[in-house]
This record gives structure tokens, C-alpha cells and sequence, in this order.
């Protein structure tokens, strides 16, 4: 049976650092696909357990003709990474997309994302079109932020820059995100200022100009020898992200951990059968101290996903899972955490 080629797929990459909304953005665009078309999404977490596909899954209609696929553990960062190409591939012939949005973990370098999209292979199969890159302005004071190649990587490849959580800046934040692309020459064709994500669809088409200055490679003017280095320490003697999902939850729960770019990671598997305690969870989730938290919850009260920041808590209904799942990004761990997880379980028979 002769298969149907895939040509010129209209490709978003939509990039930002941790914690900026990137899920959210997605999810404000997939209310806004039309309902003929078919849609694939490629997520990729700098964390072992992968939390961002479920998310997606979990808050689309059964049948949004929505396919999502995961590369979890920083991999899509690499341009030759081969989980990146295998999963794109799969996605592209199981969901023959009329467009296709890709994420980068918050710490990946997206420019060797699109130099792997561009590639010969991608050529007839691709059409890239604008690249989104999503920043919080509050976070211009932090030199953490300011000072990391991978956030001003973000910035220098974006055709547009879009301002997200405007609804929480102060006055002057929006000022100095413009001042700071300015002294650093950064050129997008668009500086928009959202609240929750609220990213237009309309905004995604490539323009012929565009097009041509994607092309121009003075975009991206330093080039990364990419020295870092992602060190893996799964539960259960897991020698790789790819046999985690297919691991029975023989203990009730499997636990993966992750370093590099100046964070860590660790996440947690729950076996189906295992319900949280929605009341006792919701303190939990708030007092954790990290950089951002990601997490799906089977409770006692429903199932609910979580996209937490330290200035965000955010809660939101979903209408499917599979498992519960949580990812934690953080400078340092914390040992009571799985101990406090494990306080909130509703045993289920």
C-alpha cells in the first residue's frame, strides 16, 4: 500500500524559559484549532518523568483530533539527538498534522532545534514558520535569567517575543523588557503582552519576509559547542528515559532524577490504582520551593493538573489520565518530599 507523502507542514516552535506559560500557550492555541484539522504536538521536559503531554491530553476533547508525543529528559536540545527524530517522525505518520507546534524544554538551546528541523530530511516535510518565545518580564532583574545563554538564546531566534502573565507586571515591567531587547539588539517582527497565554492563532503564519530573514544566519550570532552535560539517576536501575514508561509500578511508584544548565529535577510515577487526598495535596504543592512544578493528580475530588511557579499557583480540572505524575525543577532537592507524597495517598484496592 503506497503511503501519502507528508509535505510542508505548517511547524511553530514556541520556546521560553522555565516556568514562562509555554503549556498554557499551547493550550489557549489547540481551543483555537479549526475542528477539521489535525494537529500533532511535540513536547520535550528537561525532567525524567514527563508531565507537559499529559497536561495537553488531559484538557483537549476526546475527539479534538489532537496527537501529542514527549521527549522527555532534556533530549531535544541536541540537535543530533535521535529520541527527538524518532518521536517526530512517529508523530508526523500517526497524525499527518495540518500543523505541527513543537516546545523545547525551558533550558534547551531551541536554535539546534530548528537547525535539526531545517535539515534536508525536514526540507519537504516542514514548513517552519514563526517562532514564539515566551518571557516573563518580572524576571529581567534576575541575573540567573539575564545571564543564561539558553534565555537569551530564546530571545535572539524569536520572530516574535510575547510578553506572558502581563496581568501580573508592574508598571515599568513592560518598559524594560523592550529597553533589554533593544540594548541587546534583539530584532523580532512583533513585542505583544498577554495575559494567561492568550496567543492569537493568527499570529503563527509565516510572511514571505519572515521567511527570508529566518534564513539570514546573522539571526543567531553565537554558535553553541553545547558542553553540558545531562546526568541521569533513575529509581529501579532505569539506564534510559525510554523504558521508564514501560516500567511495571511494581513498588506503587518509580522516581527519576535529572541535572543540568544549574538545575535539577526529580518526578514521580503513581500507579493507577493510587488516588490523592485533593485537600492535604494542595498545601503541598504551595509550599514547595522550586522553580517550577508540573504535575497530573488522580484525587479523591477528580483528576487535576498543576503548572506552578513561585508566583503562580495554578490548578485546573482535567478529563482524563492515565496515572498520576509530578515534576519538580528546583536548585535543590528536597529528601522529605517523596516521604510528604506518600502521606497523601488514598490507598485503592
Amino acid at each position: 500500500m503506497k503511503h501519502e507523502k507528508i509535505l510542508a507542514v505548517p511547524t511553530n516552535v514556541i520556546t521560553g524559559f522555565l516556568g514562562v506559560g509555554k503549556t498554557s500557550v499551547i493550550m489557549q492555541l489547540l481551543s483555537q484549532k479549526p475542528k477539521h484539522e489535525r494537529w500533532a504536538v511535540l513536547v520535550n521536559e528537561f525532567g525524567e518523568i514527563g508531565v507537559d503531554g499529559g497536561l495537553l491530553s488531559g484538557t483537549s476533547p476526546l475527539d479534538s483530533h489532537v496527537f501529542i508525543r514527549e521527549v522527555p529528559g532534556g533530549c531535544m536540545c541536541c540537535a543530533s539527538a535521535l529520541p527527538m527524530q524518532i518521536a517526530l517522525n512517529q508523530l508526523l505518520t500517526e497524525a499527518k498534522p495540518h500543523r505541527l507546534l513543537i516546545e523545547p524544554t525551558g533550558l534547551g538551546h531551541p536554535q539546534e532545534v530548528l537547525q535539526l528541523l531545517s535539515n534536508e530530511y525536514y526540507q519537504e516535510t516542514l514548513h517552519l514558520e514563526k517562532t514564539v518565545t515566551l518571557v516573563d518580564a518580572r524576571n529581567l532583574s534576575d541575573s540567573r535569567y539575564t545571564e543564561h545563554d539558553t534565555f537569551n538564546q530564546q530571545l535572539e531566534i524569536a520572530d516574535i517575543i510575547v510578553g506572558n502573565k502581563a496581568d501580573l507586571y508592574n508598571e515599568q515591567d513592560k518598559q524594560s523588557l523592550a529597553t533589554y531587547l533593544n540594548t541587546k539588539g534583539y530584532t523580532p517582527e512583533h513585542l505583544y503582552f498577554v495575559e494567561h497565554g492568550a496567543v492569537g492563532l493568527d499570529w503563527l503564519s509565516e510572511k514571505k519576509e519572515a521567511l527570508s530573514k529566518r534564513n539570514n544566519t546573522t539571526k543567531v550570532p553565537h554558535q553553541h559547542t553545547h558542553e553540558h552535560e545531562h546526568h541521569h539517576d533513575h529509581a529501579h536501575h532505569h539506564d534510559s528515559q525510554s523504558n521508564i514508561d514501560q516500567t511495571p509500578l511494581e513498588s506503587g511508584f518509580i522516581k527519576a532524577i535529572n541535572q543540568g544548565e544549574g538545575y535539577q529535577s526529580i518526578g514521580w510515577r503513581f500507579a493507577a490504582n493510587q488516588l490523592f487526598n485533593h485537600d492535604k495535596l494542595i498545601p503541598f504543592l504551595t509550599h514547595i520551593k522550586a522553580i517550577r512544578v508540573k504535575a497530573i493528580f488522580m484525587t479523591n475530588d477528580g483528576i487535576f493538573g498543576y503548572n506552578n511557579t513561585p508566583e503562580d499557583f495554578n490548578e485546573f480540572t482535567l478529563n482524563k489520565a492515565d496515572e498520576s505524575r509530578i515534576e519538580i525543577i528546583c536548585d535543590t532537592l528536597d529528601d522529605t518530599w517523596e516521604a510528604q507524597l506518600k502521606q497523601l495517598i488514598i490507598h485503592v484496592d
